[in-house]
């Protein structure tokens, strides 16, 4: 999903070193991230481009927050949304992908109002038409990475059960195992 890439566009260490990296700052990152998405800017966006981009992702992660706690946005967070989707006209594309149809949204100007309203008309759509409950939060607390839960009875908890959801596993085993090592012992 498109809103998703764009709001884990900020990359924390998930092993905890506190480290957080701003792709949207990494040129490279964000032409690859571009082309990947056909989103085709006729140039990089400038610094108030840039940071009206940042703003836009700190409004979809703020909803995305909101939502993985079980809750809906507030309307004001919802007025904002559609202030970012009015600003620009957005082309709808039916595609096959092989084994079904994909939307796509194409910018009815090369402009970075347009490529702002798909991506917000991306998340907008996944309120609308998918299941904003399945957002949800890794619960590594240094990662934090956004993803949607798309497992039969909703119970995924980390981004990676290989990554994340291991190392939160070692830290509570590692925690309980000096939990027991601390507790007093009896007749002592």
């Amino acid at each position: 999903m498109l809103w998703d890439d764009f709001l884990n566009s900020v990359h924390r260490d998930w092993r905890g070193d506190g480290t957080a990296t701003d792709k949207l700052d990494d040129e490279a990152w964000l032409r690859e991230w571009f082309a990947s998405e056909r989103l085709n800017p006729e140039r990089l966006p400038n610094g108030k481009e840039m940071a009206s981009l940042k703003r836009l992702r700190e409004l979809l992660q703020r909803m995305a927050e909101v939502f993985a706690g079980g809750h809906f946005p507030s309307d004001a967070d919802v007025d904002g949304l559609n202030a970012v989707m009015v600003e620009s006209p957005v082309i709808r594309q039916l595609t096959s992908n092989g084994n079904g149809y994909k939307l796509v949204y194409t910018a009815a100007v090369r402009e970075w109002r347009s490529i702002e309203a798909i991506i917000a008309a991306s998340f907008a759509e996944t309120m609308a038409e998918g299941d904003p409950s399945r957002i949800r939060i890794c619960d590594n607390p240094n990662c934090r990475w956004v993803y949607h839960d798309d497992t039969r009875n909703r119970s995924k908890r980390y981004c990676d059960d290989k990554l994340c959801g291991n190392l939160m596993k070692v830290r509570r085993f590692r925690a309980r195992q000096k939990a027991e090592q601390d507790a007093p012992r009896s007749g002592e």
